[in-house]
């Protein structure tokens, strides 16, 4: 199994890099938040990998980040999510957002990856939840309320950690009042003093 690779990047496009290693030059399919990080034509590239063997297909898929890569195997494993699509929510939304998604059952932001509809984005939520509430370091993940999980997100979309975001909106009990906007400030507030 091919579970990394380093090389120099010889091209790239939309969706996929060239890397030569050694004497090989290998096609690597990527998603887009891994083509902004790859750097130009001539440098020395490191790539997660995932070998995707089907019988009328073999393929290397690629991500700056093992996190990146852990969420793609996740996607992958859910039946009618192939290879592309996963790609597709990763090029998409952050690692962060589409675990936050999931783990909040935040359907209505999954339908926003392009091709996937209701029915799938749901059938991701019910199968990924329960693998993801523990989160990506290991740290217990409370299952949030929608507006919640809206507020993660969108602490999220600003940079932060899908753990910093969860703490921040799990510090904020006993504001079930504030609207989404208010929490977000709220925990902006809570994040910078911390």
């Amino acid at each position: 199994m091919i579970v990394a690779l380093e090389g120099i990047l010889e091209s790239r496009g939309i969706d996929s890099a060239v890397v030569k290693v050694g004497p090989l030059s290998l096609q690597v399919h990527i998603p887009g938040s891994t083509v902004s990080r790859l750097g130009n034509v001539g440098d020395r590239v490191h790539l997660h990998t995932h070998l995707y063997l089907r019988e009328d297909n073999v393929a290397v898929y690629g991500f700056a980040s093992a996190d990146e890569l852990v969420l793609f195997q996740h996607l992958i494993s859910v039946s009618g999510i192939g290879p592309k699509a996963a790609l597709t929510f990763l090029s998409t939304f952050s690692v962060e957002q589409v675990a936050s998604a999931i783990i909040g059952g935040n359907v209505d932001l999954l339908t926003q990856v392009p091709g996937i509809g209701k029915k799938t984005a749901g059938r991701v939520v019910l199968e990924l939840k329960g693998k993801l509430e523990k989160g990506w370091e290991g740290a217990v993940t409370p299952a949030l309320a929608q507006e919640d999980a809206d507020v993660v997100a969108a602490l999220t979309n600003l940079g932060y950690s899908l753990k910093e975001a969860t703490q921040a909106v799990a510090n904020l009990s006993g504001s079930p009042e504030l609207d989404v906007e208010e929490k977000v400030k709220l925990a902006l507030r809570e994040l910078a003093g911390a």
